[in-house]
C-alpha cells in the first residue's frame, strides 16, 4: 500500500478542499442553529470534495499508528466470548486506501466506522470534523422488568418529558411546530422499531453504532439511557439510539402500545440533530473551525531549539491514563429533579465523586464517576468520604461506578489500596508491557542517550518499576532485551513486564487497614464501567472476592462487570510529542503531522491478570455474577439502585 511518507503545503488542502464560493452554500444554511435538521447537517457534511491528499494523510497517520497497538494481532481472531469484534486492520486500511469515495465525508466516516466496530474505545480515529452534530429523537429507550406481568421489554422512558423539556424549546419546539406530540411517548411500550423487534434493533445498534466496549451486553446497555455525572452534576444519557453522533438516520418508525391502550400504533419519529461542534458562518469557517488542523492537533518538541528555552512540561505529574472518549456523551442533560438522591451528601463528596450515607445509618455510598478530574481532590474525597462514613456509624460500602469512562490510573489503585488498607506494602495494580515495535525500541533508546526523564517522556523508564516493586533509573532499557510473543500465529515483541509508579504522586498516607469489613464492600454499575474503572473493579473482584452487581442490560444475556480493561491510552498528540522530543520525526517510521482536527488514539500499554499470564486482562472474560433488571422504581434513579443493591448484597440490609 502506497502511503506520503510527508505532506503536501496545506495550501495544497485548501485547493483541493474548497472550488470557488457556492451560491447556495449548505453550512450556511444551518450556521448559527442550535439545532438542524439531519438532512440539512449532511447536506454540509458531503459538500467537501474527496481530497487524495487529506486520504493519504490520514491513512499514513492511522497505519502508523497501529504499529504501537499492542493487541494488533489479538485481533486476527478474537477469544470468545468478544469473536463478533475481530477485524482484519491491516486489510481494512488496504480497502480504504482503494475505495473511490464521492466526498470527504465518507472516506472519513469510513475509517471512523472502521475504528469503532473495533469495539476499542482506547483505540479510535476520531474525526472533529464530521462529529460536529449530534442527532437526538425525544425517545430515550430503556429495557425494564414488569414484575406484575413478569415480563421484560422495550420501553420509551418514562420522565423523556421532563428530560427532553431541560433540552430547552429550541429543541423541543420543531416537534410542536410540526404538529408531534412527543409528550405522548413517556413510558409508552415499544413492540418493533423498523419493523424489528426491539431487542434485535437495539443489538443492531450495539453492533454497528455504539462501539468502545468488547462486550455486546454493555454495548446493548449504552443503546439505554442512563444516569452519570457531567461537570460535577447529575446527567441522564439519551443512549445511543436516541443520542448517536451518526447523523444519517433521518427517522424511525417505531410500533408503539400506548398506556391505557390496546392497539399498537406505528409511529414515525423524526430526528433533530444539536451542534456540538465549532461555531461556523460558511463552508469556509466549518471547515476551518472543525476539520482543519489546529495547534493542539499533533505534539510538539519539548527540547529547546534555537536559543529558545525548552517546552519542557511534566507531563508525568499524574502518571498514566486509560479512559473511553465518546463524543455522544457530549450532550449533557440534567437528571431531572424526581430522580435525583434525597439522601444528604457528606464531607468527600467532589465533582467526580458523591458520596451519601442511605438512610438506615447502614450503608455508605460512593459513586465514583470518574478517575479523572483533579488529581488531589480525588484523593482528598476518597479519605474525608470514609471519615465520614465512619463518623456516621455505617458498616457497609456500596460503590457505583455506573458510566464511569476511566481517568488516570494511580487514582484507580490509590481507591483500591485504601478500601483494602495496603498502605506502602502492597501493589494495588497488575503487571503490563508496551509493544516493543522498531520505532519504539529507537525512542527508548533516544531518550537515554539525551537524559530525558519521566518529566519529559512516557517512555522513559523511571516511569516504571521492576515487578519487584523496585523503580528503574531513567537509563534503563526495558525494550533491550525485548520479549518474543506469538499471537495467533504472527510473531511480535514487547517491553519487559512494568509496574506503575504512583506511591510519589498521593498526598495522603494510604492506611494499613481495610476502613470496612471487606465482605462488606460491593460495587454496582451499568457495566459502562472502562478502563481504570475496569481495572479497579477487576483487582477488587480478583484480590478480595468483591461482589459486583450489573443493572440492566439484554434480558437472557450475560454481560460483563467492566468494559475495555487496557492499562494506557495514549492519544495521537501525545505518541507525536514523544517521538519529536527524541528527534525521531525524521525516521522513516514515524508518522507524519495530522493536515486535518482528528486523533488516533491507541491502547498503548497492555494489562496482565497475573506475572505468569500471557493472556491480556482486557480479552479474559469477567462475567457479573449478579444481574439485576431495571424497574420503573430504579431506572436513572439512583439513590433507589443503591438501596435495592445494599437489600440484595448485603445480609441483614436496610
Amino acid at each position: 500500500m502506497k502511503l506520503l511518507n510527508s505532506i503536501l503545503p496545506i495550501v495544497l488542502l485548501l485547493q483541493g478542499a474548497f472550488s470557488a464560493p457556492d451560491t447556495d452554500d449548505p453550512c450556511a444554511k444551518i450556521a448559527g442553529k442550535s439545532f438542524s435538521l439531519p438532512r440539512d447537517v449532511q447536506a454540509c457534511y458531503t459538500s467537501f470534495p474527496f481530497n487524495e491528499t487529506i486520504r493519504q494523510n490520514v491513512l499514513t497517520v492511522v497505519s502508523r499508528v497501529f504499529d504501537f497497538y499492542t493487541f494488533e494481532d489479538f485481533y486476527t481472531k478474537l477469544p470468545d466470548p468478544f469473536e463478533g469484534s475481530t477485524v482484519k486492520i491491516r486489510e481494512t486500511i488496504d480497502r480504504i486506501n482503494k475505495t473511490e469515495y464521492s466526498n470527504d465525508y465518507h472516506f472519513m466516516k469510513d475509517v471512523y466506522d472502521f475504528t469503532l466496530r473495533m469495539n476499542d474505545g482506547h483505540t479510535r480515529f476520531l474525526m472533529s470534523c464530521y462529529t460536529a452534530y449530534q442527532n437526538m429523537i425525544p425517545a430515550p429507550l430503556i429495557s425494564l422488568w414488569d414484575a406484575k406481568r413478569q415480563e421484560h421489554g422495550v420501553f420509551i422512558a418514562p420522565n423523556s418529558v421532563e428530560l427532553v423539556s431541560l433540552l430547552g424549546e429550541a429543541y423541543y419546539g420543531y416537534y410542536d411546530s410540526i404538529g408531534f406530540d412527543w409528550k405522548r411517548l413517556a413510558g409508552a411500550q415499544v413492540l418493533a422499531i423498523e419493523g424489528a423487534d426491539p431487542y434485535d434493533y437495539v443489538d443492531r445498534v450495539a453492533d454497528w453504532q455504539t462501539g468502545n466496549y468488547l462486550d455486546h451486553g454493555v454495548r446493548v446497555n449504552s443503546v439505554f439511557t442512563s444516569y452519570r455525572i457531567s461537570g460535577g452534576q447529575f446527567s441522564q444519557r439519551l443512549g445511543d439510539l436516541a443520542g448517536p453522533v451518526d447523523i444519517s438516520t433521518a427517522d424511525l418508525t417505531f410500533k408503539i402500545l400506548f398506556p391505557n391502550t390496546t392497539e399498537p400504533e406505528d409511529v414515525t419519529i423524526p430526528y433533530y440533530a444539536s451542534m456540538i461542534g465549532t461555531a461556523f458562518k460558511d463552508k469556509e469557517t466549518f471547515w476551518n473551525g472543525n476539520c482543519k488542523a489546529d495547534k493542539s492537533t499533533n505534539g510538539i518538541d519539548l527540547r529547546p531549539s534555537n536559543g529558545t528555552e525548552s517546552n519542557r512540561r511534566d507531563r508525568k505529574r499524574f502518571g498514566p491514563e486509560a479512559s473511553i472518549h465518546d463524543p455522544s456523551h457530549m450532550e449533557a442533560i440534567a437528571l431531572p429533579e424526581p430522580y435525583l438522591p434525597t439522601a444528604p451528601t457528606v464531607v468527600g463528596t467532589t465533582d467526580v465523586i458523591k458520596s451519601y450515607v442511605l438512610p438506615g445509618n447502614q450503608t455508605g455510598v460512593m459513586y465514583v464517576s470518574s478517575f479523572g478530574g483533579d488529581y488531589y481532590s480525588f484523593q482528598l474525597g476518597v479519605a474525608a468520604s470514609m471519615w465520614s462514613f465512619q463518623q456516621a456509624g455505617v458498616t457497609q460500602l456500596l460503590i457505583d461506578v455506573s458510566n464511569n469512562g476511566g481517568g488516570y490510573v494511580c487514582l484507580g489503585h490509590f481507591l483500591h489500596a485504601w478500601i483494602a488498607g495496603l498502605g506502602d506494602k502492597g501493589y494495588a495494580g497488575f503487571d503490563s508491557t508496551n509493544r516493543a515495535n522498531p520505532l519504539a525500541q529507537k525512542i527508548v533508546s533516544s531518550a537515554i542517550d539525551q537524559n530525558l526523564d519521566s518529566s519529559w517522556l512516557f517512555y522513559a523508564g523511571n516511569n516504571w518499576a521492576f515487578t519487584n516493586g523496585t523503580r528503574m533509573y531513567p537509563w534503563y532499557n526495558y525494550m533491550d532485551p525485548t520479549i518474543n510473543i506469538t499471537v495467533n500465529g504472527k510473531d511480535d515483541k514487547t517491553s519487559q513486564r512494568l509496574h506503575d509508579v504512583c506511591d510519589l504522586s498521593y498526598i495522603i498516607d494510604i492506611p494499613t487497614e481495610p476502613t470496612f469489613n471487606l465482605s462488606n464492600v460491593a460495587i454496582v454499575s451499568n457495566g459502562l464501567c472502562s478502563s481504570t474503572c475496569a481495572l479497579f473493579s477487576t483487582s477488587m473482584s480478583e484480590k478480595h472476592k468483591t461482589k459486583i452487581a450489573v443493572f440492566g442490560g439484554k434480558p437472557g444475556e450475560e454481560m460483563e462487570y467492566r468494559a475495555m480493561a487496557g492499562n494506557q491510552v495514549m492519544d495521537w498528540p501525545d505518541l507525536d510529542t514523544e517521538i519529536k522530543t527524541t528527534g525521531l520525526k525524521s525516521d522513516p517510521l514515524a508518522p507524519p503531522d495530522l493536515i486535518v482536527k482528528a486523533n488516533m488514539r491507541h491502547n498503548w500499554r497492555t494489562a496482565y491478570g497475573s506475572s505468569e499470564s500471557s493472556e491480556p486482562l482486557a480479552y479474559v472474560s469477567a462475567r457479573a455474577a449478579y444481574r439485576f433488571p431495571y424497574t420503573r422504581e430504579t431506572y436513572n434513579n439512583p439513590q433507589n439502585v443503591w438501596s435495592f443493591a445494599a437489600s440484595e448484597l448485603f445480609p441483614a440490609s436496610e
